[in-house]
């Protein structure tokens, strides 16, 4: 009786027998792409077929590196891998690990020789890229004159700044002196003096993009002296010319966002620069008014006519003080002098001799006042009120009025 065997040994057998075959592990096969998925873990699966069959093919996410395009249904491809068993579903299938458009194949080699000979060289060495005017004012472009891509541009740089002026240099962008054009093109440009320069066309296979991997345009784009954008072809197509480039822009239409700046935001950023100096100069003139006002008191209050202002009002104030000091010593002078008046008054000769006394004096005129100052016989002067008695003392006699008296 024969052996039994398994599904999964059977599979394996079979994944064994073409993993052992060299020629399966490195083949290329080329056909019709069909059937072409783009999965989210980034995987790819597809098919080639031809007029006799079709191939099942898978490109895993590790080796996406190998794709330099974006490969869809009906493209032309040849693609490289080995052949091997999927042991679960039981069926053989093509693993990719590279995949170039048919009839590319040489020009893809040549295109990755020249870009590693021109990094070599340092031709894409970041330090040689220069900065990208922030707002240009005249804007060249190397590109086909009824391309889509020159109206593309024009589009978005009239929607960004109607006043950025473009220059264009029409050139030849793919076929026999492409070449050449675009390399004329960019050194007209940079003698002219624009501000930076756009170099590019619309998307094409990489025969149609070949002149824009020509070494030519890659040393011409290096040693412009304008900055250089290129946009060459779509997202996904990158030529020589890109890495060359100061920077590079995925389609036309961006590199005119990335030349032109938009006016509206300008606009809108100097509205905004206004409102604050604005705000910052009401400040400041505010500040500064009191500050001013400060200086102004501080002034008034230093000032030799305020000083002068300020002695004349203490000076009117001292006049002022002394003048009542003196009244208040004038009255108290007046009262004491009233007094003493008033003293004198009680007295004074002349106010007793009002009274009904009388005033003697000897003949030498001085004033008797005792009895041994006179003698009998002696003339004597009575001082009256209203004038003077001469008499002879008849008689002197005294007399105790103390002892009377009590």
């Amino acid at each position: 009786m024969n052996s039994v065997y398994s599904v999964g040994q059977v599979n394996n057998y079979i994944k064994t027998m073409f993993q052992q075959d060299f020629l399966l592990n490195r083949i290329s096969i080329k056909g019709e792409v069909s059937n072409c998925k783009y999965h989210t873990s980034g995987h790819i699966y597809f098919s080639l077929k031809d007029e006799t069959g079709a191939l099942s093919c898978v490109m895993f996410a590790g080796q996406r590196k190998g794709l330099a395009f974006s490969m869809k249904n009906g493209d032309r491809v040849v693609a490289s891998g080995s052949v091997s068993v999927y042991e679960r579903d039981g069926k053989y299938q093509l693993y990719a690990r590279e995949i170039t458009l048919e009839g590319a194949g040489l020009l893809y080699e040549r295109y990755l020789a020249l870009k590693k000979e021109l990094e070599d060289m340092g031709m894409f060495a970041a330090e040689y890229k220069r900065p990208i005017p922030r707002y240009a004012r005249t804007v060249g472009v190397v590109t086909a004159p009824t391309g889509a891509a020159v109206q593309d541009i024009r589009n978005v740089a009239g929607r960004r700044n109607p006043y950025v002026q473009l220059i264009l240099y029409p050139a030849l962008v793919q076929g026999e002196g492409a070449k050449e054009s675009i390399v004329k093109g960019i050194e007209t440009l940079d003698r002219y003096g624009v501000d930076v320069i756009i170099v590019g066309r619309g998307g094409g296979s990489i025969e149609d993009l070949w002149a824009f991997n020509e070494e030519e345009v890659a040393r011409a784009i290096f040693n412009c002296r304008t900055p250089v954008i290129s946009a060459v072809g779509h997202e996904t197509d990158t030529t020589i010319a890109d890495y060359a480039a100061d920077l590079r822009a995925p389609t036309p239409s961006a590199a005119a966002e990335l030349a032109v700046a938009d006016i509206r935001l300008l606009f809108e950023s100097l509205r905004g620069y206004r409102e604050k100096l604005e705000r910052t100069m009401e400040n400041q003139l505010y500040m500064v008014r009191q500050n001013l006002k400060y200086y102004q008191t501080k002034l008034n209050y230093l000032s030799p006519e305020n000083k002068i202002r300020e002695s004349r009002t203490r000076l009117m104030d001292a006049e002022d003080r002394i003048q009542s000091a003196m009244k208040n010593q004038i009255f108290l002078a007046r009262q004491n002098l009233n007094v003493y008046i008033e003293r004198m008054k009680g007295l004074s000769p002349l106010s007793k001799l009002n009274q009904g006394f009388s005033y003697v004096e000897d003949k030498n005129q001085k004033a008797v006042t005792s009895i041994s100052q006179v003698k009998k016989g002696d003339t004597l002067n009575i001082q009256v009120t209203d004038g003077t008695i001469k008499a002879l003392a008849a008689e002197v006699s005294g007399r105790n009025w103390e002892s009377e008296r009590s």
